[in-house]
């Protein structure tokens, strides 16, 4: 049992935790939520002895096993799998002591550690890293390259799986599904569900929460408000203590009637029945929950676009890739007003490439894409994060795209996405990957598009925001095509979907419980010893064969790779030389002018090329992924 007492914490100047109480019982499954800055991360922090609090203690944590998933990983040549696995520093020790010992052929000093490996289960540890990086959506062939080849969402998701692998007493994990798809999510999902220690998780996806946790941490006044049930159960149970208080009682009402009224356009717009019913349920308990939200600090809207065309945008029999490798053949789609899609899919079956050809990122390998007259799309992936500019404020970014709307009316827009005072005029350099997040979706709702194609948005968002942007994509009136993660934000906001499987683009006839129950049942167990069948060998045949056009897909990526590596190891030679002749002191004098322009001149064209190779190194790296991974998609 782990007891925190009378817990007070301080950072800076806000005040945290003040008497803060809570005992958790072993082998319980918990979800920690609360509002950004609230405490979450401190909590787990000073679970994991990295922070101490000013007062109070925490009884109860001696001689447990902790587990927790770590948010960087530096680049490094280990393999993969092995640096999953060596996550279990007992483990990696014991095969470091048996290596070391075989090398100089004690083989008497090594017997022990054999049998302490064996009783371990220490010899299947390279065969389980390797099924998780599966589960996680990695390709087969990844558990081999080193950790250096990843970029930095696939290199969380090594993290996530080096916790997994730890053996432990007591799991923290901190926004697992944050980088996942859906299948992955589903995968953890399952692996969470039989993972028999405690678990004390930090997420905002409310689905994934209900099918892992049995109680909600409710991080609220300094204080952690422990409520029985799942996530569903805690917005129930706080709605009521809310509408009980008679907060807001006025917001509260006209944010019922707006979910009235769209409750009764959605009865008589939605064509398929059994999703129909699924939503329908949804909006009239959110009709009943809506106190709960009262105090949301988010409060937007999309206006009406100014104009439209029917359709959209339209794909006819198009053949979508990278170079000349396609993804996706024989794509068909027509975008009109009030479309709403959500994107299912396997991790690289094309999903991602779907999207950027939609917004014109790729170009098309075959067929036809034609915009309507009218076609304003507001696109929002995680790569929109990184075009922020850091030293401009979010009042800046909205003034760029309009140069002559008036500052309160900017002011006042930010303030609808919780920036308000000085965070909506500070530099968002400092800002964290929620804030970042939201000032990017702000930039998209402030163009007024009339087609929204939407990446896995909900990322870093937590459960106030992203109940507010579903509240918000509902009362949209354009078309929406959706990729997320977040079953509750699909299942709210989408009223078809397609199924990106194959190489294919096809209306899935199911609902998302449907896919849900598909994908589970098609999992490998990830236990040792549980192995598939044997493939017939017609099967096998197949198999190499399409291992074999597979390489030949990837073959042109891969050289283009390697020369722009070779490249960047040329910029790494020659910076460092001329940066050498620049700290030489005499180069300053005025005899030496010119010759000091011309180094400095070389020095800023170098550090520029470098740049520009480092994001092209980058989107290789993604689309070779994206490609490999592809292999993986099967019924």
């Amino acid at each position: 049992m782990i007891i925190l007492r009378d817990i007070e914490l301080r950072r800076g100047s806000k005040l945290l935790f003040q008497d803060a109480q809570l005992t958790i019982q072993p082998g319980q499954n918990l979800a920690l939520i609360g509002a950004n800055g609230s405490g979450k991360s401190s909590l787990f922090a000073m679970l994991l002895g990295d922070l101490g609090a000013d007062t109070g203690e925490i009884q109860g944590m001696n001689n447990l096993r902790l587990s927790h998933m770590a948010q960087e990983v530096h680049a490094s040549d280990q393999p993969a799998a092995d640096y999953v696995w060596r996550g279990d520093d007992h483990l990696a020790g014991l095969m470091d002591q048996l290596a070391a010992l075989e090398a100089r052929e004690a083989y008497e000093e090594a017997a022990p550690i054999h049998g302490e490996l064996e009783a371990i289960d220490g010899y299947s540890a390279p065969r389980r890293a390797e099924l998780l990086l599966q589960g996680l959506g990695f390709a087969e062939n990844a558990a081999t390259r080193p950790v250096s080849d990843f970029s930095g969402g696939w290199r969380i998701r090594l993290n996530l799986a080096r916790a997994l692998m730890t053996p432990s007493d007591v799991l923290l994990l901190d926004e697992p599904t944050n980088h996942l798809d859906l299948d992955a999510t589903l995968w953890l999902q399952q692996w969470l569900q039989q993972y028999p220690g405690t678990l004390l998780m930090i997420s905002h996806d409310r689905d994934f929460i209900d099918a892992t946790c049995e109680r909600i941490l409710h991080i609220e006044h300094q204080q952690i408000i422990s409520y029985k049930g799942n996530y569903s159960q805690f917005e129930a149970q706080r709605a009521e203590r809310l509408a009980n208080q008679q907060a807001s009682f006025e917001k509260q009402q006209r944010r019922i009637a707006e979910i009235d009224d769209f409750v009764r356009r959605f009865r008589y717009k939605a064509t398929k029945a059994r999703q129909a019913q699924s939503r329908l349920k949804e909006l009239e308990r959110m009709q009943t929950l809506a106190p709960a939200h009262i105090d949301s600090p988010f409060d937007f809207s999309f206006l009406p676009p100014e104009k439209s065309s029917d359709p959209l945008l339209r794909l006819d029999e198009a053949a979508l890739g990278y170079g000349q490798s396609p993804v996706l053949q024989g794509v068909d789609l027509v975008l009109r007003p009030g479309s709403r899609y959500g994107l299912l899919g396997r991790n690289g079956a094309g999903k991602s490439t779907l999207l950027k050809s939609l917004v014109g990122q790729l170009p098309l390998l075959a067929g036809d894409i034609s915009a309507g007259e009218h076609c304003r799309i507001g696109y929002f992936d995680q790569q929109q994060l990184e075009a922020l500019d850091m030293a401009a404020s979010p009042d800046l970014h909205i003034q760029r795209l309009s140069p002559q709307a008036r500052e309160q009316d900017i002011l006042n827009f930010l303030g609808g996405f919780n920036f308000r005072g000085d965070a909506a005029t500070s530099p968002v350099g400092p800002f964290s990957g929620g804030e970042k997040a939201r000032l990017a979706l702000a930039m998209v709702v402030w163009q007024k598009p009339n087609l929204l194609v939407l990446d896995e948005p909900t990322n870093h968002l937590d459960l106030e925001m992203r109940h507010a942007m579903e509240l918000a994509l509902q009362a949209y009136e354009g078309a929406l095509i959706l990729v997320s993660h977040d079953r509750h934000m699909l299942r709210n906001t989408v009223e078809e979907l397609l199924l990106v499987h194959d190489g294919r683009v096809d209306e899935y006839q199911q609902d998302l419980e449907g896919y849900e129950k598909w994908i589970l049942s098609s999992f490998r167990a990830d236990r040792p010893g549980e192995q598939a069948t044997e493939a017939s060998d017609s099967s096998r045949r197949e198999k190499r064969q399409q291992a074999a056009a597979r390489r030949e897909r990837l073959r042109p990526l891969k050289k283009q790779l390697e020369k722009t590596e070779r490249e960047m190891a040329r910029l790494e030679r020659e910076l460092p030389v001329v940066q050498a002749q620049l700290a030489d002191t005499e180069l300053y004098s005025d005899a030496r002018k010119s010759e000091l322009a011309d180094l400095l001149r070389q020095e800023a064209e170098l550090k520029t090329s470098a740049e520009q190779l480092d994001q092209e190194w980058l989107e290789l790296q993604e689309e070779l992924e994206e490609l490999e991974a592809s292999q993986d998609c099967s019924h």
